[in-house]
């Protein structure tokens, strides 16, 4: 769990949101806008490439929709918020956003699995290294405009990469193509919910939707 590269990963969320709540400060409603929209592009174009390596379109289709109705009847999204807001009290709803998107854009995602069953494997956190750059650059932009939220997300990313790695040797089989494919298009399609929110195109409660990062590989083995 303490492997070198999560901690990096960590730390590196940590210092982006530092720098972006430090630097949000002088910048204006509308160059803070500027910033996001750029971010809401970029996230929608990783979720359609993503998406793109879907091998069995029912699948996903199925994962989705089933891990959607179980986190909306968990109302899995308003805990998440319940807990961020209990975290930063007196913050407010703003702060229980930015800790949910930038959550959802760090922790769910190929490069978080592959590169945690990597680490944890083979002992190379190559993968999670470079996701920490990129991590660190998001983090500087949500930070500008959501201040200490995405700064709370940092937790999350060490405790999920990091029990990642300290089960990789019993979660290895993800790593197989009929697995991976339609994983990670179940992640890109969630990539692309998070960019439409940000976008202010509309409302998605995207956080509903991790079931579903669990229920693909379950359909992959029995239908795949």
């Amino acid at each position: 769990m303490f492997h070198i590269a999560v901690l990096i990963n960590t730390a590196g969320v940590i210092a982006g949101s530092l720098l972006g709540m430090l630097g949000g400060k002088g910048l204006s409603e509308r160059f803070r806008r500027v910033l996001f929209q750029a971010i809401g592009l970029l996230t929608i174009g990783l979720g359609v490439k993503m998406f793109l390596d879907v091998q069995e379109p029912l699948i996903v289709l199925g994962s989705m929709a089933a891990g959607g109705l179980i986190g909306e009847a968990l109302r899995i999204e308003e805990a998440m918020g319940r807990l961020a807001e209990q975290v930063g009290r007196g913050e407010g709803a703003h702060f229980a956003r930015g800790f949910v998107l930038a959550f959802m854009l760090f922790v769910p995602g190929p490069m978080t699995i592959i590169g945690s069953l990597q680490a944890g494997i083979q002992g190379d956190g190559q993968l999670i290294l470079i996701k920490s750059l990129m991590d660190f650059i998001s983090s500087i932009m949500l930070a500008t405009v959501y201040g200490a939220g995405v700064l709370l997300s940092a937790i999350g990313v060490f405790v999920v990469q990091g029990l990642l790695v300290q089960f990789a040797s019993s979660l290895s089989f993800l790593q197989e193509p009929r697995y991976l494919a339609d994983l990670t298009a179940v992640g890109g399609l969630m990539l692309l919910a998070i960019g439409v929110r940000m976008l202010e195109l509309r409302e998605i409660k995207v956080g509903n939707y991790l079931p579903a990062l669990v229920i693909a590989p379950a359909l992959s083995h029995f239908f795949g």
